[in-house]
């Protein structure tokens, strides 16, 4: 039986804080976008590359990042992601180029794809033997994601308006260092011996990058060119290369039986078109405010406020409810259409419109939308899984939010660009670029919602296998509640 920590709420005062500023992480930067435009050189089309650049590693890596959690320890690994997010911060911080601000998210991305695993992974030691502290602490640890995505948008706002742009990096230093010297508090994991699937790692990342690289570049050089072809083709090998090394090596990252699973093909498809929607409306969205109804970093980061205090309250204390008395699937439904019609509302945003008319009322159905589907879909992947591959089903989750929100950001800013968004300044052009995107996402919400509820059969269960009692497996990536901007 496993020894209770006497220290173990102090130590979630910890990995709360670690989950908190990885998702902030990424909604810190959306208000910010603008003026690091401004003094980068990025294009219109390129600028998603500040957000894509995280997400891609991040995602691709997060697999990776339970693994070595795993052989070397929870705690070193989450000390580990904490330096290296520090030196990310520092390099996006003080880049004077699109191409280092570029590698410093990147570099940054790294880091969340080792804090996020290792603190879930630690989460589970410290609360595993007792179910009833165990949901408290999940629920302390989970409300501080959507705290994290609204804190985001206020501080980028703030930093940006007041301070300068690099400050949106610049926070992590301080509480990064602060996280370092509170690792104490976190139990010591004993490291064990293994092989690290790092070709498979590196197969995927590179995949996918290479795939949002020809999606990007495809409207500037022709869908049909054959660079554009040439990349697609090779981001697909690559992939399919992944999946060859998972079915030949001894301890793949992504053993290919877990697919086995109940609902866990439907439920990933659905966060796939979740996050491609939702993660192209929230970019768009912060553009229009600024680019052309003209809103300061600051007011535009007010603007996405009551979004965000939507999605906190519905994710902490309404959803679970509604998953107890409808089941996960009838929400996921409802969500993915609510927010395919908050898109089409969106759309019919004009260039002389605004806010109170435009904005708030399409964006608050897009976030109620949101708010229903993404932990029922999280937990439907998760519900059918046994002990010891709940961790798994849980990265690869993740996973695939993050590659949709990649994926779609990458089209959807194509999309924009040949109608007109590329156009700085011209603000009728902008807005019909972005109108076509909000209505691409529609599309991608609206069949998610469709797929759905065909594929995915019925099940009223809210909640994965219960926690054993010893730590499960350390590859348990962090359950990424995707707020604001992430």
């Amino acid at each position: 039986m496993s020894t209770v920590n006497p220290r173990r709420w102090w130590a979630l005062g910890v990995l709360a804080a670690a989950q908190f500023m990885v998702i902030m992480d990424t909604s810190i930067i959306g208000v910010a976008l603008p003026e690091m435009q401004k003094d980068l050189g990025f294009s219109q089309g390129e600028l998603q590359w500040v957000f894509n650049a995280y997400v891609i590693v991040f995602g691709g890596l997060l697999l990776l990042g339970g693994r070595l959690s795993d052989l070397f320890g929870a705690r070193r690994i989450f000390a580990t992601g904490w330096v290296v997010m520090i030196v990310g911060s520092v390099l996006a911080a003080a880049a004077q180029s699109a191409s280092v601000e570029i590698a410093g998210r990147a570099v940054q991305g790294v880091g969340g794809a080792l804090i996020a695993p290792s603190a879930m992974t630690l989460l589970m030691m410290l609360f595993g033997h007792n179910p009833k502290e165990l949901g408290k602490a999940m629920a302390l640890y989970g409300a501080a994601a959507p705290a994290g995505g609204t804190a985001g948008v206020f501080l980028g706002g703030v930093f940006t308006e007041w301070v300068s742009w690099p400050w949106v990096f610049i926070i992590y230093v301080p509480i990064g260092v602060a996280t370092l010297a509170a690792t104490g508090l976190l139990p010591a994991v004993q490291a064990r011996r293994g092989s690290v699937d790092v070709l498979g790692a590196a197969a995927v990342t590179a995949g996918l990058a290479l795939a949002v690289f020809a999606v990007v570049r495809a409207p500037e050089v022709g869908w049909g060119a054959t660079a554009t072809v040439l990349e697609l083709v090779g981001a697909a090998v690559l992939l399919a290369l992944f999946f060859v090394i998972q079915r030949t090596v001894r301890e793949p990252l992504m053993p290919l039986s877990v697919w086995r699973i109940p609902r866990l093909g439907s439920a990933n498809l659905a966060m796939t078109l979740l996050g491609a929607a939702w993660i192209p409306m929230w970019y768009f969205l912060n553009l229009y405010l600024q680019q052309v109804l003209n809103y300061g970093a600051f007011a535009s980061g007010a603007a996405l406020l009551p979004m965000t205090v939507l999605l906190m309250i519905f994710m902490t204390a309404i959803t679970a409810r509604l998953m107890g008395r409808f089941g996960a699937k009838p929400l996921i439904v409802a969500g993915l259409f609510a927010l395919a019609a908050g898109l089409v509302w969106l759309a019919a945003v004009e260039p002389t419109g605004t806010f109170l008319v435009d904005v708030l009322p399409a964006s608050l159905v897009a976030a109620l939308g949101m708010a229903l589907a993404y932990i029922p879909a999280m937990m439907s992947a998760m519900s059918g899984a046994p002990q010891e591959q709940a961790g798994l089903a849980s990265g690869i989750v993740n996973t695939t939010y993050n590659v949709g929100s990649a994926l779609g950001l990458a089209a959807l800013t194509a999309l924009a660009t040949t109608q007109g968004a590329g156009e700085l300044g011209n603000l009728t052009a902008l807005t019909d670029g972005f109108s076509a995107a909000f209505i691409g996402a529609a599309v991608i919400a609206a069949a998610g919602a469709v797929i759905t509820l065909i594929a995915m059969k019925g099940d009223r269960s809210a909640a994965p296998a219960a926690a054993p009692e010893a730590a499960p497996a350390a590859d348990a990536p962090a359950s990424r509640s995707e707020t604001a901007g992430v």
